[in-house]
């Protein structure tokens, strides 16, 4: 039986986007930067969705990490990654 799931809002909204940045920041220090980035991805698109009320709820060392350090690494002006597997 699959589980409907029911968009998140107000305070559960914020407790995931926290959770995913943690969870990519975790990532991140282990260097596993191909699970970084995805779960970056994922909590930035759900950090675009929140009000300015509920963006200032997330802790600012959460905020910032998301908003500029990982944007120096992952931005759009880097090189996107490649396959693993090489050509022969």
């Amino acid at each position: 039986m699959a589980k409907e799931e029911k968009p998140l809002t107000g305070e559960a909204l914020v407790k995931e986007v926290c959770r995913r940045i943690r969870v990519a920041r975790s990532y991140w220090d282990a260097h596993n930067n191909a699970a970084c980035r995805g779960e970056r991805e994922k909590a930035l698109a759900l950090y675009n969705t929140l009000t300015k009320e509920q963006k200032d709820q997330i802790p600012q060392q959460l905020r910032i990490w998301l908003r500029y350090r990982s944007e120096k690494y992952f931005g759009p002006h880097r090189t996107p990654p490649q396959s693993k597997r090489k050509a022969k």
